[in-house]
Formats: structure tokens, C-alpha cells, sequence
């Protein structure tokens, strides 16, 4: 006999990353390749990090500090809350997926709209929890639909704030009626991993609500703005309740030692954080006036990435790599005529935009009539 594996589990179809730097060089035979698939900060980390790293890297044969106590205690001062309310996490997936273990596993089911982040629907269906999508509006979250989706089996939703991958967000007023309108024991997930960048001043911080829901958990990462990506930690924030709940699944030792020593540096160096979302701010700004330029179509993103309407999504992506720049196709989230493209740095950007002109040109050629 073989040992039984869930249905759930069969079912799964692992989350597909980012192209990397080794395999598109190899494949576009190209010494420089411009990554701009994967969400990633250009800047790259502090240097008051990587000093932080070199003088901690002589500790890695010792297990890391388990509850974390100098990052929480410092995390939970910047933010203004109780220690406890706290817990990190390897990634702010881990923590997305703590949520999913702990309140909808066995059945329960899990809302989010149907251009959400991909990882809502895997670590809900891994908890063995039945996902329901709800479709948006103008690439935007449908709050109003996605209250009204809510029922009695319903125990989390999954909201994202900018979302990936359109970069979309909503504001104070659509935010505080959804709240009012979602029962008590309901989980309300809200994943601010883009919020730094954001510029729209109707934009509502998640931790000025946590007293508006019981339920409401705001996670956030140290990957994007702080430029961490490669060490994998994230947190999240809730009542004391619900936060001992993810506290008491997380596994000891989740977060490593460097990436607790390297977010404590990132969070005292306020102006590598600036830089960094002055220049997504910037390439905000370089992008629409190029794509314009271009006659393409984009969605406005608060985000450090844009949607951007192509034709044909994964052709486009293979012909920029073929021109050395790496974006991400959109089909795995229903936008097969789109691809994302993140922020690089300021002559990364133009490189994007010029191979981008390039491959359009080469397509309208193609498409004209013989």
C-alpha cells in the first residue's frame, strides 16, 4: 500500500517564481539581463544591512534567537503596539499561511477577488480550505461585492492593498464600510506589502483599524521597500487573541539569524527606505510617460511594478528576453494579453522602455498585412 495523499494536496499547482537572472542568460545568450519580473527593490539593501550581515555571519552555527525579541521589540515601537500583537514570519507568506492553518483549515472558506496574489488561493487550499474568488472592478477589488459574498461558512477574506498584480488600491471610505459590514468572527487579511510606495492620500493604513474588527490581521514584508528579498521575513499584526493563535502554530527558529540582524538595520536606516520609494515613485512617472508614448495601454499602479496591455503577453515576454530584459506574463491571473513590469533603477527603466518600443514595432510588422 501507498501512503494516502489529500485530494487537496493532488490538486495543488505549485506557485511558479519570477524568472531568474542564471537561466535567462542562458536562454537569451545574453551577458546582461535586466530583471524586472519579480517585484524586487533596485537600490537592493542598506549598507547599513550588509555591515549588519558581515559582522553577524561568523554567528551562523548558533540557532537564531527565537522570539526574535530586539526586531519585535522595535517593530512593535515603530508601529505603536503591544509586543504580543506582533509575530513574524520567513516571508510574509509564512504568515499568510499561519492564517490559512489556523483559522479555515478542514473546510472552511476563503474569499478574495479574482485578480488577488496567487498564494491567497494555495495556502487556503493546502489548509484544506475551499477558495471562492470574487470578480473585480476595473482591476480593482470589488469591496462592496466582496462583503456581500460573505456567509455563514465564510472565515477569511483576503484583501491586498496595492494589489499584485495591478498595483490598484482602494481608499478610507470603501474600506471602512466593507469593515462595518464583516462579521465579528470573520478573518479580515489585509496584505500591505506594497504600502510605502503609495502616494494616494486617501490611502488607509491598516493598523489605524485594527480596533474597527476583531478579525483584522495586517501583514506587511521587509522584501520590497527594504530590499530584503532574499532573506525571507515578513510579520503581521492583529489583536493580542488572534496573534497568540499565529504564535502558537509558528514554528521555533523560523526567522534566521541574519534576517532578524539585517531588518533591524533596515528599519534604523529611514533614508535607504526613502531612496528607495522616491525612485518607484519616479519610475512611476518615467513609465507612463513612455508608455504613453508607446500608445499602450497600463493600469495606474501604487505599487513598485505596472500592468501593462500588450496583445499577447507571453510572446512580448519572450521577445524582451530575447532583448536581454526579464517582466513577468500575467496569464496565471486571467490577463494573457498583459505583462507586469517592476521598477528598476533609472537606467534600467529605459533599457525596459526601449526594448519594449522595439518589440511592439517588430509585432505591428509582423501583424500587417503582406
Amino acid at each position: 500500500m501507498k501512503p494516502a495523499i489529500p485530494p487537496h494536496i493532488l490538486a495543488l499547482e505549485p506557485y511558479v517564481p519570477g524568472r531568474n537572472i542564471d537561466d535567462a542568460r542562458r536562454e537569451s545568450g545574453r551577458e546582461r539581463v535586466v530583471k524586472l519580473a519579480s517585484n524586487e527593490n533596485p537600490l537592493g539593501p542598506s549598507p547599513a544591512v550588509l555591515r549588519a550581515i558581515e559582522r553577524e555571519a561568523v554567528n551562523v552555527h548558533r540557532y537564531p534567537d527565537g522570539s526574535a525579541a530586539e526586531l519585535s521589540e522595535k517593530l512593535a515601537a515603530r508601529l505603536g503596539v503591544e509586543l504580543a500583537q506582533v509575530v513574524l514570519g520567513n516571508g510574509s507568506n509564512e504568515i499568510l499561511e499561519l492564517i490559512a492553518r489556523v483559522f479555515a483549515a478542514s473546510g472552511g472558506e476563503v474569499l478574495m477577488s479574482e485578480d488577488a496574489f496567487l498564494v491567497y488561493a494555495l495556502v487556503s487550499q493546502a489548509a484544506g480550505a475551499y477558495s471562492r474568488r470574487v470578480p473585480a472592478r476595473d482591476y480593482r477589488h470589488d469591496l462592496e461585492a466582496l462583503a456581500d459574498a460573505v456567509n455563514d461558512k465564510t472565515r477569511i477574506v483576503f484583501l491586498a492593498n496595492p494589489n499584485n498584480p495591478t498595483g490598484t488600491i482602494f481608499r478610507r471610505g470603501p474600506w471602512r464600510k466593507f469593515l462595518s459590514r464583516i462579521p465579528g468572527n470573520v478573518v479580515v487579511v489585509l496584505d500591505e506589502a506594497y504600502f510605502e510606495f503609495v502616494e494616494d492620500p486617501e490611502y488607509p493604513n491598516g493598523l489605524d483599524y485594527l480596533q474597527d474588527h476583531p478579525g483584522l490581521i495586517v501583514v506587511r514584508t521587509f522584501s520590497k521597500a527594504y530590499g530584503l528579498a532574499a532573506l525571507r521575513i515578513g510579520y503581521g499584526v492583529g489583536s493580542l487573541e488572534v496573534m497568540g493563535a499565529l504564535a502558537r502554530m509558528r514554528q521555533p527558529f523560523n526567522v534566521n539569524h541574519l534576517a532578524q540582524v539585517a531588518a533591524v538595520a533596515a528599519l534604523d536606516d529611514r533614508e535607504h527606505l526613502r531612496a528607495s520609494c522616491e525612485l518607484v515613485r519616479r519610475s512611476r512617472r518615467v513609465f507612463a510617460a513612455g508608455l504613453e508614448q508607446l500608445g499602450l495601454s497600463y493600469v495606474k499602479s501604487e505599487a513598485n511594478f505596472v500592468l501593462v496591455e500588450v496583445g499577447d503577453g507571453a510572446a512580448v515576454t519572450q521577445r524582451l528576453l530575447d532583448r536581454g530584459i526579464i517582466v513577468r506574463p500575467m496569464g496565471g491571473y486571467g490577463f494573457a494579453s498583459m505583462i507586469r513590469i517592476t521598477f528598476g533603477s533609472e537606467e534600467e527603466n529605459q533599457a525596459c522602455l526601449s526594448a519594449l518600443a522595439g518589440v511592439m514595432e517588430a509585432v505591428a510588422e509582423a501583424t500587417e498585412p503582406k
